[in-house]
């Protein structure tokens, strides 16, 4: 079952946080900004939405799409920023479930399109986008640190 992230279950998808930016290599994870960084991302939120996947009463895996816009498609988007599923539980559609709900909300939103980006090598999860029908971009991706 997906869900909505609220000040309510906040605390319990933080473990996930933690493991995602974990397995991302995060130099210095805080729970706390953690905390207050998700906090925003309610679903009521204009700027996105942070859902969880709850199975046999537990967290198992997580998505945040925030909004931005696209002056190549002059519409909203939505970004897929970060999809996480624990470990033990990959394999079983939690990753997908998760894609297809982060689409249907950002089309509810107004999104053109849900887009995302993902590390070179995680060839497990372009595996999952692939089986989706989503097609992998020709553009690079450049980030600057002043």
């Amino acid at each position: 079952m997906i869900e909505a992230i609220t000040d309510k279950n906040l605390d319990e998808v933080l473990p996930l946080i933690r493991e995602y930016q974990t397995f991302y290599q995060v130099a210095e994870i805080n729970d706390e900004n953690n905390r207050h960084f998700f906090a925003q991302f309610g679903e009521q939120s204009e700027k996105g939405c942070l859902f969880a996947f709850r199975k046999e009463n537990k967290l198992v895996g997580f998505a945040t799409v925030y909004f931005s816009f696209s002056s190549t498609v002059t519409a909203k988007v939505a970004v897929l920023n970060d999809l996480y599923t624990v470990a033990s539980w990959r394999g079983q559609g939690i990753a997908t479930g998760l894609i297809k709900h982060c689409a249907t909300y950002g089309k509810s939103k107004g999104a053109a399109r849900l887009q995302w980006v993902t590390a070179p090598d995680n060839t497990i999860a372009q595996a999952v986008y692939q089986s989706l029908g989503a097609k992998q971009s020709s553009w690079e991706f450049f980030c600057y640190v002043s």
